[in-house]
């Protein structure tokens, strides 16, 4: 049985009642109340409604019995089948939320076992039974407030309700506690939910269920230029809380401060990209070791930066320099190249990096293995003078333009790799003139805005950026920059694929759009300390030796 630690975590609300007084309305609209309060928080119901869930598929044995059942079912199985429920919901949602700094607000509690239990005729001995059982899966854990919601009217017209109303008060009496506030719902749904704010306000005026979504308690009124474009969600904010820890994350082992570097749960578990693209370990051995290590010559550097980045993998460029004196294009031999990369595909070496989607060429490519494709693409690209064309280029999207030509370059990859050949002296293009938004990218937009206002993603990843000090200023974040150098579009871009990511455990409600709900790659310290240095023409190495 998993123990909830009690540092950092979220709070419990549970709204209490018999069917027909309006708890799932009120839910909704205490949930939207914490939202307004930067607390993040997510709705559960006992006992289920999440597809595919134990939880759902009690419900629907309950309420419709489905199909396969053609016997009613003996009333202490099925609220057996309840506990069966309500236990997998405490071990698989509702404590791993509460643990991450996620309050919960949990439409019924046990107490609907025992009222519903009392009312179908479960002996009193074995449902005492099954609420032990119960109790023993919430442990310590108790609820910050317990609404018992009543509504005189549902009374009237149900005398089910009637009676479920006198179990239910029988265990308010026997469980006389402050957390416990008896709501009549019998007003206005405004008037109500005044009462439930006010109820509430002493548990999460100091509530900081999450480092990252409550870095501050400013209260986050979106600036005008955004508000009358797009409709922002909480996932929005937490883009530049994102932003700032991953930074702080970023400067803390650039100084090598032990770990652990952050106090955020879900950092500390999975693995992130930093903020600025530039500063991650691949781009960083990109920048040092390929481009300003050799010759610069257009065809010679153009020749590195697209055979480290179609790889993307160090080992594998490392493998590469191990077998020959120079990785130089006046020397390229395909049969070589292919040599020793087949013989490390054969000895069970991944030689592609995890980090991208690399298209095989398809039926149309002559070649039987993906990276015989490539190794010819490369050739056919300089033999075809694509380096003197892209550094000839006016501009970003011109190169982008020229790069796509090519077969199995996308729009994703043109993108990043006229990124990367920015690094380098072969162009010098502005890094906001021009983005194209990868898919992980536009599943962070869209979780990020409810609407779009018209605008492309990448107009959105503009504006964005643009209004990057007003953001941080109007949540009250101190943003440490790259020594001077603001965040970029390239930067913003990958900052909604990884809020993306994060918000797939931070924010499980809010859907993007290839709905994924976990994040596979687990974080681990790499003990190589990295000494950080950037394209010199950013002008920014001499700030960091005086850092």
């Amino acid at each position: 049985m998993k123990q909830l630690s009690l540092l950092n975590t979220g709070k419990l609300f549970v709204f209490e009642g018999p069917d027909g007084v309006g708890k799932t309305t009120l839910c909704q609209e205490f949930s939207d109340h914490l939202s307004s309060k930067g607390i993040t928080n997510q709705i559960l119901s006992f006992p289920g409604q999440k597809k595919g869930s134990l939880g759902k598929i009690i419900y629907d044995i309950h309420h419709s019995r489905l199909d396969v059942l053609t016997d009613d079912i003996h009333p202490t199985s099925l609220q057996i089948l309840h506990l069966a429920a309500h236990i997998d919901q405490i071990e698989q949602q509702i404590k791993p939320l509460l643990d991450m700094g996620t309050s919960v607000v949990l439409d019924r509690y046990w107490w609907s076992l025992y009222a519903y239990g009392q009312l179908n005729t479960v002996p009193d001995d074995i449902l005492e039974s099954i609420i032990q059982i119960e109790k023993q899966f919430w442990g310590e854990l108790k609820p910050e407030a317990i609404f018992y919601i009543q509504r005189k009217e549902a009374f009237k017209l149900s005398k089910e309700s009637q009676q479920l109303n006198t179990r239910y008060e029988n265990l308010i009496l026997e469980h006389p506690d402050s957390n416990i506030h008896i709501v009549i719902n019998d007003s206005t749904l405004d008037v109500t939910i005044q009462t439930l704010s006010k109820i509430s306000s002493k548990s999460t005026e100091n509530t900081i269920p999450s480092r990252i979504n409550h870095i501050t308690n400013k209260q986050a009124n979106h600036p005008s230029k955004l508000a009358k474009l797009l409709k922002p969600t909480i996932v929005y904010d937490t883009y530049w809380k994102f932003a700032v820890e991953r930074q702080n994350i970023f400067f803390l082992r650039q100084k090598q401060e032990r770990s652990p570097w952050t106090s955020d749960p879900i950092l500390t578990t999975y693995k992130f990209t930093n903020a600025y693209r530039a500063s991650d370990r691949v781009s960083q051995y990109l920048i040092k070791e390929v481009i300003y290590k050799g010759s610069q010559d257009i065809n010679e550097l153009f020749f590195r930066i697209l055979l480290f980045k179609i790889f993307n993998k160090i080992e594998t460029w490392e493998l590469l320099r191990s077998e020959f004196k120079d990785i130089v294009y006046s020397d390229y031999s395909f049969n070589r190249y292919d040599k020793i990369l087949t013989n490390a595909i054969s000895s069970g070496t991944r030689i592609y990096s995890a980090a991208y989607i690399m298209p095989s060429g398809g039926k149309s490519s002559p070649h039987n293995k993906k990276h015989r494709m490539h190794l010819d693409l490369i050739h056919k690209m300089i033999s075809e003078e694509l380096p003197t064309r892209i550094a000839e280029a006016r501009s970003m999207r011109a190169a982008f333009e020229l790069m796509k030509e090519y077969p199995s370059i996308g729009d994703f990859l043109a993108y990043q790799y006229v990124t990367d050949i920015n690094y380098s002296r072969l162009t010098d293009f502005s890094e906001k003139d021009f983005v194209v938004p990868g898919p992980g990218a536009k599943s962070g937009i869209k979780k990020c805005f409810q609407a779009t206002g018209g605008l492309t993603e990448a107009e959105i990843i503009k504006l964005v950026t643009e209004e990057q000090e007003n953001e941080f200023e109007r949540l009250g974040l101190k943003f440490k920059d790259l020594w001077g150098r603001p965040l970029q579009f390239i930067d913003c871009q990958n900052l909604f694929c990884e809020t993306d990511k994060y918000s797939r455990v931070a924010h499980p409600e809010i859907q993007g759009q290839a709905n994924r709900t976990r994040i596979k790659q687990k974080f681990t310290s790499s003990p190589k300390k990295i000494e950080y240095w950037y394209p010199p023409k950013w002008g920014i190495n001499d700030r960091i030796k005086k850092n």
